[in-house]
Formats: structure tokens, sequence, C-alpha cells
């Protein structure tokens, strides 16, 4: 089966979860005898390295070149290459070409918390997901809630969807402690690490509120990375407001080996998003033994299941004592690392390899019957 995938929103470094979901999956994809892929790429990923590339001439950080791409230069592409199945790995799809098309739609956040996506970005979601929805043979959901969202709030039929949860890469190289802390400015202090982009549904804002309610002596650092947004602004002048603008690190960019010290030093991660089509980080601390407070919405019960402290993400003395409880008991910690590390067990790349090809050969089937 010649399955081509839809790469043309990646821009290295600053897609996210999404970048981790395509690299990860077309890696596993590209290394299965049952399987030739063909990566389609824009010029921003001109490197991609994880499976065959085939470059297209789209600039995907301008809006309208990047549905162009997808629109017309993709099927085009697909077409000449021959493939069996068009894979669009994020949530929006090509509307036409010879090939099946399948989908995976990680969540509907431009419908469920619509000030996730800024600008045009926003306005192009809500016409091009429903439209990937309806015109893609068949779906991938990331996650039971994700299922649920497009049955209830688009009307996909429940047996068009196939839910495959994503897995989490095994820790690599971290840089050392004592560097980290230094380059930083960590000092000696407990760190609550919050990979979270900062967007308004990642309910950063409240997470800054919770932490102004630790007495100042015991209060820990809070880390907080990802890349520039708009409304980072916003979070700062929160810190302030809070009275913990000295409290919060703001990294705009780390590389792969600092993220992983900043697990290895951290006494627990944070992840209090109103809304998730999957979780990554929360699955992520798991399999690297950091204990979990987390949202009680949307997937991430489920992916966190009993190894995770939940909370109510709207409720800030909820998240207040639920950060106290997991700094101030380390049995908790302890226990939550080993049930962690028991349940990232059954979310792996490999499986979720496995998954999508067997939604290839279901999509594929359907088209044929």
């Amino acid at each position: 089966m010649h399955v081509g995938l839809n790469l043309v929103f990646l821009v290295p470094g600053e897609t996210g979860g999404m970048e981790v979901y395509a690299r990860e999956l077309a890696r596993r994809l590209a290394a299965r005898d049952d399987l030739r892929v063909t990566a389609f790429v824009s010029r921003a990923a001109a490197g991609f390295a994880e499976a065959d590339a085939q470059v297209l001439d789209v600039d995907p950080r301008n809006r309208v070149e990047w549905v162009r791409g997808e629109q017309q230069h993709l099927p085009r592409a697909a077409d000449r290459a021959r493939c069996d199945v068009v894979h669009s790995l994020a949530s929006t799809a090509p509307w036409h070409g010879k090939a099946t098309r399948v989908t995976t739609i990680h969540d509907l956040n431009y419908k469920l918390v619509p000030d996730t996506h800024f600008g045009l970005r926003g306005l192009g979601m809500r016409l091009l997901v429903p439209a990937a929805a309806r015109r893609s043979h068949r779906l991938i959901a990331i996650s039971q809630s994700t299922r649920r969202d497009l049955v209830e709030h688009l009307k996909v039929p429940g047996a068009k969807i196939d839910v495959v949860p994503q897995g989490a890469a095994p820790p690599g190289p971290a840089t050392p402690e004592p560097q980290l802390r230094a380059r930083l400015g960590l000092g000696d202090r407990p760190v609550i690490l919050s990979a979270s982009a900062k967007r308004p549904h990642k309910n950063v804002g409240r997470l800054l509120d919770a932490l102004g309610g630790i007495p100042p002596e015991r209060r820990p650092l809070l880390v907080v990375p990802g890349y520039p947004t708009p409304y980072e602004a916003e979070l700062r002048e929160r810190a302030r407001t809070a009275g913990v603008a000295a409290d919060v690190i703001w990294p705009a960019w780390l590389d792969d080996a600092d993220l992983e010290g900043l697990h290895a030093l951290a006494t627990l991660v944070a992840f209090p998003s109103l809304y998730e089509g999957f979780g990554l980080p929360v699955l992520e601390a798991m399999l690297r033994g950091v204990p979990v407070a987390c949202s009680d919405r949307s997937s991430l019960p489920e992916v966190a299941g009993d190894a995770a402290l939940l909370f109510d993400p709207e409720d800030t003395d909820a998240i207040r004592a639920a950060l106290e409880r997991l700094l101030g008991d380390a049995v908790l910690r302890a226990d939550l690392i080993a049930k962690g590390r028991e349940r990232a067990k059954h979310f792996t790349w490999e499986r979720t390899a496995d998954g999508t090809a067997a939604a290839y050969a279901r999509a594929l089937s359907s088209q044929r019957a």
C-alpha cells in the first residue's frame, strides 16, 4: 500500500504536538514492510527525514498558500505518485484526488474553545475541519473524547471513526541539572513544569493565580516553556497581578535535551488545560517518572487514568490544593510515579502505527465495497 502523508502544515519547531505526532508516526509507518510512505512537505520542512519526502512549493506560514498547497498541489502530487491513501495528519485535508482520503482530527478546538486559534487561522479552521470530516473517507480520532466531539458536534457517523491514541517517545539525553538551573536562573528551588502553548484554553492564567495562593516561603518556581504567542503579554501581566512575576520562568524555546532536563529536575508537572484532544504532556511526564496534577476535562482523565491527581480547572483553589498536596506529600508522588510509568506502557508509537495502518485498510475496503 502506498501512503502519502499530508505534512503541508509542518513548520519545524512551530507546530507543537502535531509535529511530534507527524514525526513519530511517519518514522514508524516508514519502517513497516506492508507500507510504502511518501511524506509531502512544504519548503519549511524540506529537511524532513523520517520518511521519503517530496517538497511542495508552499510556505505554510502563509495561510492562503497553505490552503492552496493542501487543496491543489497535494492532490496532484499524490495522484502523480500513485498513492493509494492520502493521510492528512493535522485535522484539515484535501477535498478531492484519486487516492482514498484518511484524516486525523486531533480536536475541535476551533469550535469548543474558539480563542485557541488567532485571526485568519481561526476562520480557516471553522471551514476546513468540518469539510475534512465530511469529505474524508475515514477519520482517525486520537481519543474517545475527540470521537464523541466529532459525533456530537459535527454529526460524523461513529462507524466512520477509528480511535488511535498517540504514543510518547522514550526519554533522550538530558541537559545536566546544574547547567540547566544556572542557565534558566532556577536556583535551588522546587520546580513545577507546565509545558503548555501560551493560548487561553491552556488555562495557564488560573495556574498563575493558584501559584500566588501558595505562601511565598514555600512557593516553587513555575517553568512555562513554549513559543511566543500574542496571548503571552496577557499572561505575564496576570503573573504580575497575582504577585508571582518573580516566580515564573518563560523560556521561549528549548531543545529536546533541555526539556528532558526540566522533566528530570521537576517536582511535578501541572497541566490545567480546559480542553485537549489527547494531552501528550501528561503522557510524556508519566513515562519520565514525573508526578502529574492535571485537569479533569475532555481527554485528560482518559490518558491519565488513576496515575495523576485530577482537579477542576476552573476552580483556582482546587488547582492550588492539588499543587500543594503533591509538593508536600512524597509518598503520593512516589505512588503516582509508579502508576504513571505502568500506564504509559499502554501508549506507544508502535501501537499508534498499527492502529493507523488498520484504519488505512478499513478505508480502502470501504471504497472497494
